[in-house]
């Protein structure tokens, strides 16, 4: 049976877990955002179809003989079916700077406005179906790095240097965002969240948290940002993000990470959320509603030979174990900090070794001398 093993920054002793009291009601206060991630990546207009393979893009325009995507993955699979001829522009958002959209056997031409972002034109004739592709050149087969950060909120205006920093480090290949892009979520700051990541290199993976919730049931950020609960396999290693937002996960959302902890049981496998089932210092309410809930979910993961669980919610870092799985908040991404562990403005490193069954976690601090 695999199990991974992690290095790096040392890891504190687990918090006990006991079952206290089952969540009060009936109620499922994620239901319509789970629901809503079955359409994502699905759309129509007039005469054309698009259906994104396990909504791994979201459709943010379609018609006109134009498409505009945000990928939410590495790599995905679309159908596109027009029953009209003419030349289409399909523009990819949030890509692999080596990624490449292909279209069955016609022909792409592509320019590369952003390393992030992939702009192509193809001719299709009537009555057309069509495979559509985005394929990473360069996935790994052995070690490779990615970043880790959520929590930015209020810090919009200066997220800027958090993101030239990561830009700095070398080998990275994408963000692994644990939610809290805005302070209210509102689709005007989860646009302006979108343009500010341009700023950065590598494409961002997200999920949202408590301040994407807003006033509107489902919230905007899945017309902006996709999927909140997604799964998918870089390389030799599986990362899985799921909606923690309302301190619980939704029942739709739980078979779904049944179905993925299965699938994944023999690979590293990374798993994030924005809220954590359990609060590891119990200075604020940074946990799940419900203790049996926490306790419930983190006994599914540890059955599941998850090897990295990561967290945002709580505006500071911490490094421990939940059910014997290494375990790190980092909610540096400059939220109204609590730092009560001297840790302000912060994103994680994180160095994957599939053949060695190894993460190797790293802390870059940002602005130490706030």
């Amino acid at each position: 049976m695999k199990r991974g093993r992690l290095t790096g920054l040392p890891i504190a002793a687990a918090p006990a877990l006991f079952a206290l009291a089952s969540f009060a009601g009936c109620t499922r206060p994620a239901g319509t955002r789970a629901e809503r991630e079955l359409e994502v990546g699905h759309a129509t207009s007039g005469t054309v179809a698009l259906d994104v393979d396990e909504g791994a893009a979201a459709v943010r325009a379609i018609g006109d003989g134009s498409i505009r995507l945000w990928a939410t993955a590495p790599a995905f699979r679309a159908n596109l079916r027009t029953d009209a001829p003419r030349r289409w522009q399909i523009t990819v958002e949030n890509v692999l700077p080596d990624a490449e959209l292909e279209a069955g056997a016609a022909s792409v031409a592509c320019s590369r406005p952003l390393p992030t972002e992939r702009v192509c034109e193809l001719d299709l004739p009537a009555s057309t179906d069509v495979e559509l592709r985005l394929v990473p050149k360069d996935e790994p087969r052995a070690r490779f790095r990615f970043l880790a950060m959520g929590d930015v909120q209020e810090a919009i205006d200066r997220v800027q240097d958090i993101y030239r920093r990561m830009n700095e480090v070398p080998g990275a290949r994408f963000l692994f965002f644990v939610g809290d892009q805005t302070r209210r979520g509102s689709l005007e700051e989860l646009e302006r969240f979108r343009v500010e990541l341009k700023g950065l290199l590598v494409p961002a993976y997200m999920t949202l948290g408590n301040h994407e919730l807003g006033d509107a049931d489902p919230p905007p950020y899945f017309d902006v940002f996709g999927r909140a609960s997604q799964s998918f396999v870089y390389g030799r290693t599986a990362f899985t993000l799921v909606d923690s937002g309302s301190a619980t996960i939704d029942p739709l959302v739980e078979d779904m990470l049944d179905d993925w902890l299965g699938a994944h049981r023999d690979r590293l496998h990374v798993v994030g959320m924005h809220i954590p089932p359990i609060d590891p210092v119990g200075v604020r309410n940074g946990a799940f509603a419900s203790r049996t809930e926490a306790q419930r979910a983190l006994a599914k993961l540890a059955r599941g030979n998850v090897d990295l669980t990561l967290y945002g919610h709580v505006h500071s870092f911490y490094a421990f174990d939940n059910a014997d799985i290494p375990a790190f908040i980092t909610g540096g991404g400059g939220a109204i900090p609590e730092r009560f562990d001297g840790v302000g403005r912060h994103f994680l490193t994180v160095d994957v070794d599939p053949d060695r069954s190894t993460l190797d976690v790293g802390l870059v601090r940002v602005d130490v001398d706030d």
